[in-house]
């Protein structure tokens, strides 16, 4: 934990901003504002990163060593005076936020002198300030991780283990350079925003905050910077900066969302308002948790700006809300059988298609005798099967898998498992190897890792689930198992980013996946039933370029038991779980009739998205 370095009591208003960019404009204007406000320097603090971007380096750090305000430490101040190779921001490898940002260090490092590193390697890396009877932390980033990036949709358990590392009612930090301001339980996070970059909300703004006393309670303003972006954005093309850079300073958007979690790249461009939140610490008592719950107080933004799904879209099974005959599927080749060993699940996932969590037993789980009546119907009645499939929930939570597993293996079945690797897998070590050596060369088992990132796949699954979930697949791969790796694309990077960076997890820990095939990396369209998609009809194979024979009805079922239910039934996919039109009888016999794809989970993940849950 980084203690303060030093500590400030102010008997007024404060100001925070974050982020000056080497923006000497906005620094200025900055300024200005604080001097017109009435707020001396001393009661101005940065967070830090005050060159980054833009194109006056030198000229920004001069302007702050020489105005009196306090300076965190951000992590551009660490790596430049520590005469670094590269900025230290935390990009994901081989992004195009990282690819940026040479250009601009390579810039700061040639124009910053000596004095100027020497300020920087001086700066604190935390500030302690006492107002109200409550004590805040300025820091930077995270409490003892310069570089960690803390959003308002960052989960709250990750806000809450910063502030117990600092000890304090409140944290104020910057580094993400989005403002916000978030309750938890009887603390504080507060975050001013950056003035060097717009917030990314499709306007030239930046953003800086003032903290005051009103009626014993601390009242925050988030407000908003006017500055000269014009003259800032025509120095970054003199100075032969990136053109992404100047652009955003215009627009408003930044150049990429390498590093932005769902919620906010869905809230890009969405303008932010000013505002004023006002918050009362209580002091817990001792021996009680501080957790109980969270809320943002600001900004007032928690939707997004994607057209919500069409009412008349997908109500008839036979025509489209357009009067069209709805697209169907007839069954080719029952080639994969689908089991769901029930929704249970030891984590819950963000946006789980199926629910699945720790209280989530919707589908209940299956026993080896069911599995196998229709193991032994495929036998009987010839079913041209060669793959068993098993999903979740997470599977090897079911105490039966592992007999259920054996069993379709010994009867010759290729197999593949679906799973997140993490404990309820790991606690079968011993019979999974066992069954791989006696049975693996039929086993796949496909890891669910929905990034190649920490931070990008803990967004969607919880803090705390990227090194179980690695550990688990670094096990299988050096124990010899087939495996295969399930991705998301729900943060619109570029594919070919996206498997590169996925390469290079696997090359590090000598994972045998090949990252360009796309049976071995699956890289899933992301599914959202409420947002707008177009549906399917009849005509839409042709002008598509596409065939009814491809989409995994054609091809698949899925075996579940609903809670309550005396026996399984079978349904068209493992896409509609809860959609009983889906439900097709009981027996794989029943089950053979066509699929009328009626659901929007048919045409953005099968048929637009081109997406198999299939091993081939």
């Amino acid at each position: 934990m980084v203690k303060a370095e030093k500590a400030i009591r102010p008997d007024g208003p404060l100001l925070f901003f974050g982020g000056p960019y080497s923006n000497l404009e906005a620094t200025r204007a900055l300024l200005d504002r604080a001097a017109a406000l009435g707020i001396a320097p001393w009661r101005t603090v940065c967070t830090g990163d005050v060159v980054a971007y833009g194109a006056d380096p030198a000229a920004t750090v001069e302007l702050l060593r020489n105005c009196g305000c306090h300076v965190v430490m951000g992590n551009c101040e660490e790596s430049l005076a520590a005469g670094r190779a590269d900025c230290g921001c935390g990009f994901p490898e081989g992004s195009q936020c990282e690819r940026m940002s040479a250009a601009w260090f390579a810039h700061a490092a040639a124009e910053l002198d000596a004095g100027a590193r020497a300020w920087m390697a001086g700066l604190p890396r935390r500030i302690d300030i006492e107002i109200g009877g409550s004590r805040f932390a300025a820091i930077h980033a995270g409490a003892d991780r310069i570089n960690r990036f803390v959003f308002a949709s960052t989960a709250t358990a990750v806000k809450a283990g910063e502030l117990d590392k600092t000890g304090t009612d409140a944290i104020i930090a910057g580094h993400c350079g989005l403002p916000f301001t978030q309750k938890l339980g009887q603390r504080l996070w507060h975050n001013a925003g950056a003035i060097g970059l717009p917030a990314n909300d499709g306007t030239p703004r930046t953003w800086y905050s003032v903290l005051n006393i009103e009626h014993g309670n601390i009242v925050i303003e988030h407000c908003a910077l006017e500055y000269d972006y014009r003259t800032a954005a025509a120095k970054i093309r003199r100075a032969g900066l990136p053109e992404q850079y100047a652009v955003a300073l215009e627009t408003g958007l930044w150049p990429g969302c390498d590093v932005l979690p769902l919620k906010e790249i869905q809230h890009r461009g969405l303008a932010l308002a000013q505002g004023r939140v006002s918050w009362r610490p209580h002091r817990a008592e001792k021996g009680r948790s501080k957790r109980h719950g969270s809320e943002v107080l600001w900004p007032a933004v928690d939707s997004n700006r994607t057209p919500g799904l069409d009412a008349r879209k997908f109500k008839d099974p036979f025509f489209t809300a357009n009067g069209e005959p709805r697209a169907s599927v007839a069954l080719k080749r029952l080639k994969t059988l689908w089991f769901n060993t029930g929704t249970l699940c030891n984590i819950a996932c963000r946006n789980c298609y199926i629910e699945s969590s720790p209280k989530n037993d919707r589908l209940v789980y299956l026993k080896q005798s069911e599995v196998a009546a229709y193991l032994d119907e495929i036998e009987r009645d010839g079913w041209d099967t060669n793959e068993i499939g098993f999903t979740g929930g997470e599977p090897f939570l079911n105490p039966e898998f592992i007999a259920i597993l054996e069993d379709c293996l010994a009867r010759g079945f290729r197999v593949l498992v679906l799973t997140n690797a993490m404990r309820p897998m790991q606690r079968s070590k011993a019979k999974l190897l066992d069954l791989n050596a006696r049975l693996g060369d039929k086993l796949t088992i496909r890891v669910s890792l929905d990034h190649f990132t920490p931070e990008r796949h803990e967004d969607e699954r919880g803090p705390g689930t990227f090194r179980p979930t690695l550990e688990g697949l670094i096990w299988l791969a050096r124990s010899g198992f087939k495996v295969a790796v399930a991705g998301r694309t729900m943060w619109h990077d570029e594919e070919n980013a996206e498997r590169a960076g996925y390469r290079r997890l696997f090359d590090e820990h000598n994972i045998p996946v090949d990252a360009n095939d796309r049976t071995a990396l699956v890289l899933f369209p992301e599914m959202d039933a409420r947002v707008d998609v177009p549906e399917i009809s009849d005509g839409c194979w042709q002008s598509l370029g596409k065939s009814p024979d491809a989409v995994m009805c054609a091809s698949s079922r899925m075996v579940i038991k609903r809670k309550g239910s005396g026996r399984p039934a079978v349904l068209a996919c493992t896409l509609v779980p809860y959609d009983e039109q889906f439900e097709l009888g009981h027996s794989l016999k029943d089950a053979a009739k066509p699929v009328r794809l009626n659901h929007p989970n048919c045409a953005k993940f099968c048929v637009l998205g081109g997406a198999s849950c299939s091993a081939s």
